[in-house]
């Protein structure tokens, strides 16, 4: 019997060991494949939750302009830097990026109107309607307004 769901580092380490010793027919093949799709899963959400924080950052640069300071730079930069990697680490990723902007920038709105305290009316309804191109949102030479 798997150890899945009772003891799930267990598992894991189980699941290693039989698969280093090729002996293939012990794993449970389908509590794998679902950690295998979760693990893929788990990028695009990192992607994802990456984008609503630099998404939100830029709406606040450009809808707050008297507020800027070197920590929403900051904190820009370090976001893009982050895709970077994310991407370059993840090239399947790429393809995915503009749905992955469409997905965040509804969570990047709410973030922003959180944190500037300006009614999410005021921005943009969808991602498209910002004017900017996705590879300006990635590009560190980039902030809005």
């Amino acid at each position: 019997m798997s150890t899945y769901e009772t003891d799930f580092y267990g598992w894991t380490q189980e699941t290693a060991e039989l698969l280093k010793q090729g002996r293939f027919s012990e794993v449970d093949m389908e509590a794998l494949i679902e950690e295998i799709e979760d693990m893929g899963t788990n990028k695009i959400g990192q992607l994802e939750n990456r984008l609503i924080v630099l998404i939100a950052h830029l709406l606040k640069w450009q809808y707050q302009p008297e507020h800027r300071s070197n920590s929403w730079r900051a904190t820009i930069k370090d976001q893009r830097i982050r895709i970077h990697r994310l991407i370059m680490k993840n090239p399947s990723l790429k393809p995915r990026l503009n749905e992955a902007v469409i997905e965040a920038y509804e969570n990047g709105i709410l973030q922003a109107s959180i944190e500037t305290n300006l009614a999410e009316e005021l921005f943009p309804i969808d991602f498209e309607r910002t004017g900017w191109r996705i590879e300006q949102v990635l590009d560190e030479g980039f902030y809005p307004g």
